[in-house]
């Protein structure tokens, strides 16, 4: 005796309105309105630095029209008639500008050159060190000089350069004669750069320290497998692990290579090293202070800020071309 099976009924066809119920429908975008309500105490937070920016920021930008119009003190602060780019082309035109431009561009370089790898190598070195205490211990003695006053640096750097000074000592215990460095521009370059390494290299290892934490353990022993030594590790691993703090980093200096430090430089300088220590923020400094010819300074700083546009730009552009990785 067979039996024979039959096979089930097919099964109703679905309706276009119950399937596309039934199919998972896309997230409901919010609306601004709705979101500000929903997380307003998050968005408060952002509003002083908003208003910091704006006030100290934005608004200061309105004063750039006096670098296209004649500023008297004590007349409109919009200045008193336009000019055009009578002010551009006196600064252009001028010797005395060039060769600040020249100072700038060679602080600039300088201290890019030396200011930039070397909190790479600090947080290299740091990471390889396995003493915690000797690690902390050096972190805590390259950090200090950031939190010191640019006061207290300038004055450091004068009393170790005197005549009378530590490095002058050392010259004498050496056989040679004291040497007055900061009346010589010769000098002034190398005891800026050192005091910005000094200064700022061990700060600047903090992001590199913290990008370093976020490299899988995982990459380390794959090529530990392949028999990759530490060197290599560090140059297949650690340095590609850290690329994208390093070229963000980059870029950010590269958008303040003119804007060297002000504050130290006309600390340290003198009408004796005006040669090779004079930059454009110091020139600006006179020219509109000490001169009163506030338009002039005005131009300068305008041509100033548009060449660090135009070199943030080119270094994101160049960075996400090669290396993949930019600010936006």
């Amino acid at each position: 005796m067979t039996s024979t099976m039959r096979p089930p009924p097919p099964a109703p066809p679905r309706s276009p309105t119950l399937a596309r119920s039934s199919a998972p429908q896309p997230p409901r975008r919010r609306s601004w309105r709705q979101a500000l309500r929903r997380d307003w105490q998050l968005y408060s937070l952002a509003v002083l630095p908003l208003l910091f920016f704006l006030v100290f920021r934005y608004l200061p930008m309105i004063g750039n029209i006096i670098a296209f119009r004649r500023f008297k003190p004590g007349g409109s602060i919009f200045g008193e008639y336009w000019v055009g780019l009578r002010y551009f082309r006196m600064f252009l035109t001028d010797p005395t500008f060039w060769e600040v431009f020249t100072n700038t561009l060679v602080l600039g370089t300088l201290t890019l050159l030396f200011c930039f790898p070397l909190p790479i190598v600090l947080a290299l070195l740091l990471n390889e060190v396995r003493a915690r205490r000797f690690k902390r211990f050096v972190q805590s003695v390259s950090y200090l000089p950031h939190f010191l006053s640019i006061v207290i640096v300038a004055a450091m750097v004068i009393q170790v350069t005197s005549v009378d000074g530590t490095a002058n000592q050392i010259v004498r215990l050496a056989g040679g004669d004291a040497v007055a460095f900061l009346q010589q521009p010769e000098w002034f370059r190398t005891i800026y750069v050192s005091s910005e390494v000094w200064q700022t290299v061990g700060w600047g290892t903090i992001l590199y320290l913290a990008a370093l934490t976020t490299i899988d353990e995982d990459l380390y022993e794959a090529a530990r497998i392949d028999g990759a030594s530490r060197l290599r590790q560090t140059w297949h691993v650690t340095l590609p692990g850290i690329r994208p703090t390093m070229v963000t980093l980059l870029i950010l200096n590269i958008g303040s290579f003119l804007a060297v430090g002000f504050e130290k430089i006309l600390l340290l300088y003198n009408p004796l090293t005006y040669p090779t220590a004079d930059v454009v923020s110091t020139y600006l400094f006179r020219m509109g202070f000490q001169s009163s010819n506030f338009s002039y300074a005005a131009a300068i700083g305008l041509f100033e800020a548009v060449i660090g546009l135009i070199l943030v730009l080119s270094a994101n552009v160049i960075s996400r071309r090669t290396v993949g990785t930019s600010l936006w």
